[in-house]
């Protein structure tokens, strides 16, 4: 775990700290795969279990508050248990829930392993960028961090295209398909597989060269530092994260407060940013895509279709938004994905205003049916390319070292609540007001978020952990944009 880091052996230790990375966004991963797997199981659940459209909502976004408790506890245990046995806390407990899910025979049993299996994600979803934004290159930190959401990203793909293959083998997905299971209940045990991969590389990564340092292990924490990140001088970084350490208060919600409305100014940033990624409606998309194209006239297979497209266009653009976001920066893509988003939502909303019915007889006519296809996945380009990875590398990097944890988790928890408002609320209210207005609110957000970005958001491209000390920030919120010095 000491040894010592040669220059020559620079390209080796960056593949290492790709490698690595590319492990731990596993997790995100699973993040994607269970944000998804309810997509392609709405209906059945409904026909299943009887369920009218506040119970589906209900059954739906019941996980989302299982996840935003494990993400509240994620940052507490990775201090107390190390971030790779909490990787593997997670992993278990997603294993529990998939196969929990699957073998559900009643509501309130589904919602049970529903839970579970959002307290694994929950947990997954603050670990995984915390963890590769301490073991990752300032230079190339970005890009890295960027796999968390490459992976949500991915996992929303493989779900939707495996839900679309069991669908499709069964002739449905409420009809039977192996060993008298229903096809929806094999959409859910599908899901071991990635979560006992998962566990498996939470076991062979290394710790965070962070946590060794917080609990003392000096030699063990240059040792990773000096073989993963290609750091020189790794013991003088252990000097400077012990320093850092040091200076910055305790991982714990007391020291996290501020002045203005009890807490810190960038935990407050991290919060509404997190709640601005969820206020625009990108999970409406991935929760309900199939049910809302089919709502407008497509067939149960041309819905799992164009899920599985939207999906596609999703990973390509974070691909896109990874090789940009440490040479253009975190704050001028964000507000060009709230532009984007903005008028993407705005057409997707005119395309709705001329629907004919409700309910489930929904229909668009003319040219507004491919019109609202259009803005919804144009909606999902600049999301992916903006909002959807930078706001987990922002959670994972603008927080000074001591806090970095608690206000990591604290933002995740907050994204997972709005997530679980907008899923909770997006069935029925389209019911009440009717899709044009809820995708006018969509917009309504999405250019709010511009301005937030313009005025409170920090620029971290390229600048050490060490140096995310928060001083500068809070001096600087008395109505003037932060800088990133």
């Amino acid at each position: 775990m000491a040894e010592t880091a040669h220059p020559t052996d620079a390209p080796h230790r960056g593949g290492k700290a790709v490698g690595i990375s590319i492990a731990a966004a596993v997790g995100g991963f699973l993040f994607g795969f269970d944000s998804s797997v309810i997509n392609g199981a709405v209906d059945a659940l409904g026909s299943h279990f009887h369920l009218g459209s506040f119970l589906s909502g209900f059954v739906v976004s019941i996980a989302l508050l299982g996840c935003a408790v494990g993400a509240w506890y994620a940052g507490r245990l990775a201090d107390s248990w190390g971030r790779r046995r909490v990787m593997v806390l997670g992993a278990v407990m997603f294993i529990i829930s998939s196969i929990g899910s699957a073998t559900a025979f009643s509501v309130p049993d589904l919602m049970v392993w529903r839970v579970v299996g959002g307290l694994a994600i929950g947990i997954a979803s603050v670990i995984a960028p915390a963890y590769i934004s301490e073991v990752a290159p300032a230079k190339g930190r970005g890009a890295l961090g960027s796999l968390q959401q490459l992976a949500i990203t991915v996992g929303q793909l493989v779900v939707l295209s495996s839900n679309k293959g069991l669908a499709g083998a069964a002739g449905g997905a409420s009809q039977n398909l192996w060993f008298g299971m229903a096809a929806w209940r094999w959409m859910f045990l599908v899901g071991v597989i990635p979560a006992l991969v998962y566990g498996l590389l939470a076991l062979l990564i290394p710790e965070s060269p962070r946590y060794l340092v917080l609990k003392g292990e000096y030699g063990k924490a240059a040792g990773v530092l000096g073989r993963v990140t290609g750091e020189s001088d790794p013991e003088g970084k252990v000097a400077q994260i012990r320093e850092t350490l040091d200076k910055e208060h305790r991982s714990s919600f007391a020291d996290i407060r501020g002045k203005r409305f009890g807490l810190h100014p960038l935990v407050w940033v991290g919060i509404i940013m997190a709640a601005f990624q969820q206020l625009v409606g990108i999970n409406a998309i991935f929760y309900y895509s199939t049910t809302l194209w089919k709502s407008v006239g497509f067939s149960e297979s041309s819905s799992f279709t164009t899920s599985v497209i939207t999906a596609g266009i999703n990973v390509v653009m974070t691909v896109v938004a990874m090789l940009f976001v440490d040479r253009v920066g975190r704050r001028r893509l964000l507000t060009i994905g709230s532009i984007g988003m903005f008028l993407s939502l705005l057409l997707t909303a005119v395309a709705f205003s001329q629907q004919h019915g409700s309910g489930d007889h929904v229909s668009l006519p003319g040219p507004y049916g491919p019109l609202a296809l259009v803005g919804a996945n144009a909606f999902v380009v600049f999301f992916a390319l903006s909002w959807g990875p930078i706001l987990w590398i922002m959670l994972a990097e603008m927080f000074p070292n001591r806090m970095r944890a608690m206000a990591l988790a604290i933002g995740t928890a907050s994204n997972w609540i709005f997530n679980f408002i907008v899923t909770f609320a997006f069935e029925p209210m389209t019911r009440q007001v009717g899709l044009s207005w809820l995708y006018g609110t969509f917009a309504f957000f999405a250019l709010a978020s511009f301005f937030f970005v313009r005025g409170k958001v920090p620029e971290t491209k390229q600048r050490e952990l060490e140096s995310m000390t928060g001083e500068t920030y809070q001096r600087r919120t008395a109505g003037q944009t932060p800088s990133a010095h």
